[in-house]
């Protein structure tokens, strides 16, 4: 199974903000959307960034609650790594776990195509597994 089959089924439509907004612009539209990230989307579609919250808590550690009038800019992480919508759902969660991400773009032909977050991945997983223990059962009933 591929990212796409994810996107088919959650949507493909990305919450994103202009990297010169403000951190405390960006956590209100986490918060009213009830996401973990968003995207900074550049021009033709790209991927320039993104912004988690995570950000927000390194941001913090740092120069405490002076951080909210800051422009995201300066707290996103530039040109995150990136999925396209063949990846394996199994590499995609490699990716996540090696590199202690919990959101993907989703890039094809260089366009934003969506976004995955391991919450995401981990349900698909589970109702993955389900199905097949539900297959093997009404095999061993049948047989």
């Amino acid at each position: 199974m591929t990212i796409r089959n994810i996107l088919q089924r959650k949507g493909s439509s990305v919450i994103a903000i202009d990297s010169r907004a403000t951190v405390r612009d960006a956590v209100k539209t986490m918060d009213i959307h009830r996401i973990g990230a968003l995207v900074i989307q550049g021009s033709a579609g790209a991927c320039n960034g993104i912004f988690t919250e995570r950000d927000v808590m390194r941001a913090l550690a740092t120069r405490d609650a002076l951080i909210l009038d800051d422009p995201i800019e300066k707290h996103m992480t530039e040109r995150p790594q990136s999925i396209s919508p063949d990846t394996p759902v199994e590499e995609a969660m490699e990716i996540m776990t090696e590199r202690r991400f919990r959101h993907l773009p989703v890039m094809q032909n260089d366009r934003l195509g969506g976004i995955v977050s391991i919450g995401d991945l981990v349900n698909y997983r589970i109702h993955q597994t389900e199905r097949e223990a539900e297959a093997l059962k009404s095999y061993i009933r049948s047989g």
